[in-house]
Formats: structure tokens, sequence, C-alpha cells
């Protein structure tokens, strides 16, 4: 696993996953994605660690990414995760999506726009159904029929939307019933409209910048078809940017600059 924060993270809206998935990918290619598409979210897929994992070299895994980030598979970029006290980071990031995506669509990712699209699997019930039909089993007095959990259960939904978890939701429709319980159904309509929790804030825009798989220079989805700039496209990379310098290490440079120049006027040396 990569260090908390970074490492794989999947995208929203995938497919459901087949035996077909990356069939369009060259051997090599699609060996590889298989591998990635399996490993949990927070794992350190960079080409050093994979080349420890895979009967691979550091180089092909290189020119492997890439094409898994130019078929739509992969991007790569930063992220920025801000606070509670106001302050904020940016990490590294590698999104992965199982459906390759166009540019379009990794374009509204980056701008935090796409909607969670549900995979295609069969009907099953719903988390709601399913608590409102144990509650009986744990409390009889609370015994529903099908068609009750059936018509129940979009109000429990709305519960999940809001982040309250299960064993909340059970709390609030369990504790303090009174005795006897004459109308189940109707009680717990009442509970979870009397009780329904206000909407959480609304959630920040995510701050997400693409950089190119070549020379990794950040810049906008539009300016990176592909995942690769247009220098590297035409085969002119950019020099890559010196790391930048620690805050510390600049404020003392800025500081000695500052004291040479409050020396030179006091020895009368122009500046």
């Amino acid at each position: 696993m990569a260090k908390p924060g970074y490492g794989k993270r999947s995208v929203p809206g995938q497919h459901a996953r087949t035996a077909h998935d990356f069939a369009h990918l060259p051997p090599r290619e699609a060996a590889i994605a298989a591998y990635l598409d399996r490993l949990a979210d927070g794992t350190d897929i960079s080409v050093k660690t994979l080349a420890k994992q895979l009967p691979y070299g550091q180089c092909a895994l290189g020119t492997a990414l890439n094409r898994l980030q130019r078929a739509g598979h992969l991007r790569r970029g930063r992220e920025r995760l801000d606070s509670a006290s106001g302050g904020h980071r940016w990490i590294t990031r590698s999104w992965w999506s199982r459906t390759a995506r166009d540019d379009d669509w990794w374009a509204a990712f980056t701008r935090g726009d796409v909607p969670e699209e549900p995979p295609n699997r069969p009907p099953t019930r719903s988390r709601a159904h399913i608590l409102l039909a144990a509650l009986g089993r744990e409390t009889p007095s609370l015994s529903l029929s099908a068609a009750d959990c059936a018509a129940l259960a979009p109000l429990v939904g709305v519960w999940f939307d809001r982040g309250v978890s299960e064993e909340a939701v059970r709390h609030a429709l369990t504790n303090g019933l009174p005795t006897p319980v004459h109308h189940p159904a109707a009680l717990l309509r009442r509970r979870l409209t009397d009780k329904l929790p206000p909407e959480p804030p609304p959630e920040r825009p995510p701050h997400r910048i693409l950089e190119c798989a070549e020379c990794r220079v950040p810049g906008p989805p539009e300016a990176l078809p592909g995942g690769v700039c247009n220098s590297c496209r035409d085969g002119y990379a950019p020099a890559r940017p010196g790391a930048l310098l620690p805050a510390s290490e600049i404020h003392a440079r800025a500081n000695q600059i500052r004291a040479a120049l409050s020396l030179k006027r006091e020895e009368g040396t122009p500046v």
C-alpha cells in the first residue's frame, strides 16, 4: 500500500467487471490492466513498485502505463485536500477506470462534474429493504410485510443518502417503542419522517490537476489529450521543472538577501 492519500484511486460509475474488459488492448497492456483493476484503492502503482510484482522492467511498465493512459483507463495528476483549519495540501493521484473514458469524460471528472452511473447489475433488494425486513427478527413487534418493506424503503434510503449509518437508523426505529405496537408500518413511517436528520453541508468541488504522462508537466485536461501534452506528442518534451525549495529555505535565503542589502546601505555602497 502507498502512503495514506496516495496510490490508486478508482473513479465512479464503472461498469461491472467482465472477462473482456481489456480485450481491446495489446496482450502486455491487457495483463497489466487486469492486475491494476484488481488492486485495492490506495495500493502503490508506481513503476518502481509494480516492477517488483510483475515480470516486466521499469521501462516496459512505464511504456505500458502511458498506453493505458492514452486508452482512457488511467490519468495521473494532483488533488488538493483542504483541512478543517483552512489549510490545504496537494496529493499525487493515479486515477483508474476499468471502463475506458474519452478526454471529455476525464475533463469533466477533473472539474468534479461526472455523475455516478449505476453499474450494470441484476436487480437486488436494496440496503433499506434488507434493514426493514430484518427488524422483525430483532424486534418481533416491528414485523413487516414485503409490501410494507417496499413502501418504507425509499424513506430509509433518504437517511442513507444523508450519511446515516445502518446502526443509527436501526436505533432510531427501535429505541423507546410503545407497548404494544399496534401498527408497526405506520409507526416506522412516522419515525422515519419526524426524526429525519438535516441534510449534510454540500461537498466542495474537487481541486484536481492532470499531468502529462511523459514529462509530468501539469496542465488543464484540454491541453493533455490522451494524457500527453502537445510537446511530448510532437517529440519535443520540455525540461522537467526542478523540485520546489522548502518554505523554510526560501525564507532563510530572503533574509540573507535583505541583510546583505542593509549592510551595503550602511557602508554607503551603491546597491
